[in-house]
């Protein structure tokens, strides 16, 4: 078994989409539209592993949670760039172009090295290698 892809509810469809292939090389599929629920989502692949969903639609309400503080449910996704020199890089670049770092780069007890940013609407991603 695998994870096929992730999802996520935006506000922003297009900001969101661009976001994710500017500094992740996501490749995004056409846009699906349904009409009938004023509803709109682009599939985003990757160089390897699952894929993430963008969806948009009208009604759905805006997370009342505070994107700062941990909570149960799902709190991240990571995203592999391959190396400690890329997730530096990543990581500044990301920081000059204004998205709040949340985790500075460092290693983990459990030998990780990551970072962790937010994206435009307050999603957690873990930048690793």
């Amino acid at each position: 078994m695998k994870i096929e892809h992730l999802a996520i509810w935006v506000q922003d469809l297009e900001g969101m989409k661009k976001f994710y292939e500017d500094y992740f090389e996501a490749k995004a599929g056409d846009k699906y539209r349904n009409d009938k629920k004023n509803f709109e989502s682009y599939f985003l692949s990757f160089e390897e592993g699952c894929r993430l969903e963008l969806m948009q639609m009208p009604r759905v309400p805006i997370n009342s949670q505070d994107p700062r503080l941990q909570y149960t449910g799902i709190i991240h996704f990571a995203v592999s760039v391959g190396s400690k020199e890329r997730v530096d890089e990543l990581t500044e670049k990301l920081r000059t172009d204004g998205f709040e770092i949340i985790g500075e780069t460092r290693w983990t007890g459990d030998g990780y090295y990551e970072s962790v940013v937010f994206d435009p609407e307050m999603n957690r991603i873990e930048i690793t290698i």
